[in-house]
């Protein structure tokens, strides 16, 4: 070979020690089967966290809504003790105004006033249950529900058993919640009352 051939060589341009390295970084390389096998091991890791992040993310957002379910229950029934307390001064006012014979507040000036009284005030209480969402029930002619109604005695009746003939007591629901069951006496599908049954007589 002449000395313009060696000149022209391109592999004598290349110096020793960069050669030394492409040589080691083909020796450390790892083969194709290590590398998918890494890569199998990073995709395992990553389904993993986010699998991890996902059960913490919906483990985040059911706390989120129980928290927010009960601050809204909070709001809601936070008067339900006072308002059960106020259910026996509106029960009370109604016995007042049902004490009056018919036609007595007519004939009489006084009582008309008492009357005339007590009812407005029983209109005010009544009112002041709406707007706390304080609904009454009152089922007279409907049928015995058990998780509105309570069974205070049974009336022999021709009626369907079961329908209800006489609320002792209303009862109230305070948003969709009981708050006081209603009192009823219901109708018998006996003739008459089984011995040793309390019913009222007077009904």
């Amino acid at each position: 070979m002449t000395e313009d051939q060696r000149q022209d060589d391109p592999a004598d341009d290349v110096p020793p020690d960069i050669a030394a390295v492409d040589m080691d970084v083909d020796a450390d390389a790892p083969t194709l089967e290590e590398a998918l096998q890494q890569i199998a091991v990073l995709d395992k890791k990553l389904a993993e966290a986010t699998d991890k992040m996902l059960r913490a993310l919906a483990e985040t957002e059911n706390t989120r809504r129980r928290l927010e379910r009960e601050r809204q229950d909070t709001a809601k029934f936070a008067v339900s003790n006072f308002a059960r307390e106020m259910l026996t001064v509106s029960d009370n006012l109604r016995r007042a105004l049902n004490a009056v014979p018919a036609g007595e507040s007519e004939k009489n000036e006084q009582i008309k006033t008492i009357y005339t009284g007590v009812e407005a005030t029983e209109r005010d209480l009544l009112r002041v249950f709406e707007k706390n969402n304080i609904k009454k029930i009152d089922p007279l002619n409907q049928k015995f529900d058990p998780n509105l109604h309570e069974v205070i005695f049974e009336i022999p009746s021709d009626r369907n058993p079961g329908t209800v003939l006489q609320v002792v007591e209303p009862g109230y629901m305070i948003h969709d919640r009981l708050l006081r069951p209603a009192r009823v006496g219901v109708a018998k599908s006996n003739d008459a009352p089984p011995e040793g049954s309390k019913i009222d007589q007077q009904v």
